[in-house]
């Protein structure tokens, strides 16, 4: 039974019997994977027919999905095209023009053009200032074509209603990202190499040779950038220099890389399962803020491990300065490209960071309605509620001015006696610095007349000779 399934493989089944054969595509990669002889017959197998077992094998329901290739013209994307198109898959085409190398970048862009035409595939092409755009966001070059490139495929998702980008990622791309990553410090998500996230990456089990002897067999063309020859960058030089010796050093190197990956995503996901179950039970959402009890942060054990893989895709990833967190004074922060941590008492407090600026004070008139960025409406009857301020109006000077909290601010509570730092108001209240900002103060001039939702003013209050209180209500 074996060598029938083994012969029918390698002489390979037709395209349009590849789904029905499904199943035993997948069982016969169960054996392989579990015979290390079979696991290396499985190398000399045609491309086309290991290209289709790996995407019934990691890709659910790929014929299904709507895709779109990122495609520079270079070897790897023009032979990921043509074993999509020998598979009889549905896609279109992206090709972006970074405008790096003058004439040869614009010929890329026409071979690209034409090749998605001789193929009848639906082609989409854009030009970027690429150079002024990493000058204008003080990046390197590199990060700003990376930047850019994803930015177009995320407007063209949503445009045209792909469902994933395909790019042409193989085994040495693995490789060179996880040589990078290990000289980075990396997790355990970093060794994986290349992840694999909203971006399928049909290649990832063939290397850079096999993808160069297949184009070579099918007299594929493809355009060559003269920047892969250079050892400016990093991964340049590992892929001229330190891989090729350590392929030299080793044989079957790449197998064995390609074991160790596999090995390496099913730790991850082991891992990733207990650190979601945490999530779960232990990040309570509370608006746009998430509030994690230390106790439970203090528990975990190997400790670094969980904090780094807990808040490392909220941006922070310097495992010291969260350990350092946990036991610091209440009010202590940390801040990443995109979130806040503060240390609040006995929890922590994420929260994303503001995109936009905020209105920290503005004037309004109490004679309509105001929504925006606090919500205040006038009211008939009053509320015995502290989102309800019944003032006397006759000792309030219009406009009214909404604001945050000042140092040096203090006010008249009302059920108190004398006046009150707001600073210490806060303090008894219990506020987080994050309450601390989002508490909107109404004024009249410079008086405090009501800490918004919380206490008014003694001296702005109605009492019982107020014929015609001002009542307003915070939403």
């Amino acid at each position: 039974m074996f060598v029938y399934v083994l012969f029918s493989f390698i002489r390979g089944s037709k395209v349009g019997s590849f789904n029905s054969e499904y199943q035993t595509l997948c069982d016969f990669f169960e054996i392989l994977k579990k015979d290390s002889f079979c696991l290396s017959f499985m190398y000399f197998c045609p491309v086309i027919n290991r290209f289709k077992l790996h995407i019934a094998n990691k890709f659910e329901n790929f014929n299904d999905q709507r895709l779109l290739l990122a495609f520079s013209g270079g070897l790897d994307s023009r032979v990921l095209l043509e074993l999509l198109c020998q598979a009889q898959i549905k896609f279109s085409v992206a090709h972006c023009n970074f405008d790096l190398r003058a004439d040869a970048s614009e010929a890329d862009a026409h071979f690209c053009a034409q090749i998605a035409e001789q193929h009848q595939l639906p082609f989409f092409s854009k030009k970027f200032d690429t150079k002024s755009f990493a000058k204008a966001q003080q990046i390197s070059t590199q990060m700003a074509a990376r930047e850019l490139r994803y930015t177009w495929f995320d407007e063209l998702k949503k445009q045209e209603g792909f469902t994933h980008i395909l790019t042409a990622h193989h085994l040495d791309d693995q490789l060179e990202t996880f040589m990078i990553n290990v000289g980075r410090g990396t997790g355990l998500k970093g060794l994986r190499g290349i992840g694999t996230d909203k971006i399928l990456r049909p290649l990832l089990n063939f290397s850079k040779d096999e993808i160069e002897q297949y184009a070579q067999a099918h007299s594929i063309e493809w355009r060559e950038d003269a920047s892969n020859a250079q050892d400016t960058y990093l991964r340049n030089h590992l892929r001229h220099h330190a891989i090729p010796q350590w392929k030299a050093a080793q044989e079957n190197l790449l197998q064995q890389v390609a074991q160790t990956f596999d090995h390496l995503s099913l730790a991850q996901e082991a891992l990733s399962v207990v650190v979601d179950t945490f999530k779960e039970k232990h990040f309570i959402e509370q608006e746009d803020t998430i509030s994690i009890p230390l106790d439970a942060l203090l528990e975990l054990n190997p400790r670094a491990y969980y904090l780094h893989a807990l808040f490392e895709t909220y941006g922070f990833s310097h495992v010291a300065d969260l350990e350092s967190l946990l036991v610091a004074q209440s009010g202590k922060q940390l801040v990443s490209s995109s979130h806040r941590l503060i240390r609040n008492r006995g929890t922590l407090l994420l929260s994303p960071l503001k995109s936009e600026p905020q209105v920290d004070e503005f004037s309004w008139t109490p004679t309509q309605d105001l929504t925006d960025p606090i919500k205040l409406i006038r009211a008939d009857k009053p509320l015995n509620t502290a989102n309800t301020a019944v003032l006397d109006k006759n000792s309030l000077k219009y406009p009214l001015l909404l604001r945050k909290s000042r140092e040096g601010d203090y006010f008249f509570p009302v059920g108190m006696k004398g006046k009150k730092k707001l600073s210490k108001f806060f303090k008894d209240q219990k506020y987080s610095t994050l309450d601390k900002e989002n508490q909107w103060i109404l004024c009249s001039e410079d008086q405090i007349v009501w800490v918004v939702g919380q206490r008014v003013d003694t001296r702005f209050a109605a009492n019982s000779e107020t014929l015609n209180p001002l009542i307003i209500r915070f939403y």
